[in-house]
């Protein structure tokens, strides 16, 4: 069993899920093969890191909060490739929307180790187990009492952030 490699990929996919919460797409980019692809759900296929990438940040901009917790890892490591599954743990919230959604899934990822011999996601895919959705209109007692992107969505830039 190789540890480091074991240690290095676990490593890259919580980087991997902060660099998408932290919405800082060029280290996001950095964590997936040129040519990476991705599967969510039925009706999401991405071919490259560019086409994912470029989706994500379309889709998960300043106007979306989301958290991301990916644990109890299965990696097996086969030389310079390896393959993963990871138990996912989600919630998104949409002020603007009033939508708060949570779920869970298990990822399923192919790594691979890139000219550098650093350790890459090829491919990633997950299968939600459940997604719930709730309308923060049903929850009075719900405040956003911290935004790290509330001055992006500041009422100067025109955009506005439910209190």
């Amino acid at each position: 069993m190789d540890l480091e490699a074991i240690a290095e990929i676990t490593r890259l996919k919580y980087r991997y899920v902060r660099a998408l919460d932290t919405k800082s797409w060029a280290e996001f980019a950095d964590t997936l093969m040129p040519d990476a692809t991705a599967t969510y759900a039925e009706h999401l296929r991405f071919d490259s890191r560019d086409g994912f990438v470029s989706f994500m940040q379309d889709t998960l901009g300043p106007h979306v909060i989301t958290e991301h917790h990916c644990g109890h890892p299965e990696i097996d490591v086969h030389g310079d490739t390896a393959t993963g599954i990871w138990y996912l743990s989600d919630t998104v919230v949409v002020p603007g929307d009033q939508l708060m959604m949570h779920g869970a899934a298990f990822y399923q990822d192919r790594y691979a180790k890139d000219a550098a011999g650093r350790w890459k996601i090829a491919h990633t895919e997950y299968e939600r187990t459940y997604e719930s959705v709730y309308s923060l209109a049903d929850l009075p007692s719900f405040r956003l009492t911290s935004n790290r992107w509330a001055l992006i969505g500041s009422p100067q830039s025109g955009s506005k952030i439910a209190p």
